[in-house]
């Protein structure tokens, strides 16, 4: 392997069922000058088959450098169980989860962290706090074009 492989830029893969929400984050992530595609899935059921792959194993995206936005209330499923089978799959778990949601409740936020979700975002979504989200992932130079400084 070369290491170009390590430059390949991050995908974000964005699970929010909610088009208005859906849209608003994305001009938020393009407002914070993040470029990277963006993979909406508007449910949990497609969202779980692109992650694991046709095999169930998530093999397919293995050392894939992918951002996941999740919103915890979905239609088909709850984003908790979502975040849960991400973080306890051999290939998934070190890919950063942003949790986004309405919900500011503690329990929920604690049971987030404790599944290993990186970021707790209450939306709507604080153009400040999403920015600040990403550069704290440690992904930020690798999503956000910096102007170089003289």
């Amino acid at each position: 392997m070369n290491s170009k492989m390590s430059q390949e830029p991050v995908e974000i893969i964005m699970i929010e069922d909610d088009e208005g929400h859906a849209r608003l984050i994305e001009k938020n992530i393009r407002r914070a000058g993040v470029n990277n595609r963006i993979t909406p899935f508007t449910n949990g059921t497609d969202a779980v088959s692109f992650l694991f792959g046709p095999d169930g194993s998530a093999a397919t995206n293995k050392n894939k450098p992918l951002l996941i936005l999740l919103d915890l209330n979905l239609p088909d499923m709850t984003g908790v169980d979502i975040l849960g089978r991400v973080k306890s799959n051999e290939h998934l778990k070190r890919i950063p989860v942003v949790v986004l949601t309405t919900t500011d409740d503690a329990t929920e936020i604690q049971r987030c962290y404790d599944l290993g979700c990186n970021v707790y975002i209450t939306k709507p979504v604080d153009y400040e706090n999403f920015a600040n989200a990403i550069r704290q992932l440690g992904l930020f130079f690798s999503v956000i074009q910096v102007p170089a400084t003289n």
